[in-house]
């Protein structure tokens, strides 16, 4: 038979029995060291709930507010004109600008002088392109000529559409002609196609730039 442990040995053994019990019991009361049952979860997201508790911006989620939908236009009805910057008004008298100026290109009275051909054309110009007006006239040349023949040159022009626009000027694109008569003669000159950009001053359109409609020019640039 064994000896047995002595007093003390039994002493420390009964003692190291008592902490383990204890700190089981302390263990399982609490849920383990813990405290939780493990690390604790992250909170979760508040989430913002509509009145009728769907959740804010979610595809199913029901709006307070009644919907309001874009007015629509079917393409029969639609207004082209509202997608100009200005008014039918402002439109009509610039393009009646443009067809005017270049009426008086094509106006000519030659038995009279060219300063009063030029003043025709001036009339209905900016300030700054009246300047440049004789150089760019076409009847300077062979003033004389016709002179002689007593010709007058009756203009005619058309708009044919409008090539560009910004928020004050518009390019039109305007067909030309001149009728001639002489004293023993009449006929026709076909000018051309002319791009004619008029600007707005106010409430008057001025004509900011004139020169045939395949060079190309757009507006105020």
């Amino acid at each position: 038979m064994p000896n047995p442990l002595p007093e003390r040995a039994q002493r420390f053994v009964f003692i190291g029995l008592i902490v383990v019990l204890v700190g089981a019991g302390v263990y399982f009361s609490t849920g383990g060291f813990g405290g939780g049952g493990g690390a604790e979860a992250p909170a979760e997201p508040e989430v913002s709930q509509g009145e009728n508790g769907g959740s804010a911006g979610a595809p199913d989620a029901l709006s307070s507010v009644e919907p309001s939908p874009l007015p629509t236009t079917a393409a029969d009805d639609v207004d082209v004109l509202e997608w100009f910057p200005f008014p039918e008004e402002d439109l009509r008298t610039a393009g009646t600008t443009a067809k005017a100026f270049a009426e008086a290109y094509g106006t000519i009275d030659y038995t009279g002088s060219p300063e009063a051909y030029y003043d025709s054309m001036r009339a209905l110009a900016t300030d700054e392109y009246a300047d440049v007006l004789a150089e760019s006239s076409r009847a300077g040349a062979f003033w004389t000529e016709m002179a002689e023949a007593e010709a007058i040159a009756e203009g005619r022009a058309e708009v044919r559409s409008i090539r560009t626009f910004g928020d004050s000027s518009i390019t039109f694109v305007v067909t030309a002609q001149s009728i001639t008569e002489t004293a023993n003669r009449e006929f026709d000159e076909e000018l051309g196609e002319f791009a004619i950009t008029v600007v707005q001053e106010g409430r008057t359109w001025r004509v900011f730039d004139f020169q045939p409609a395949d060079v190309g020019q757009f507006g105020e640039e």
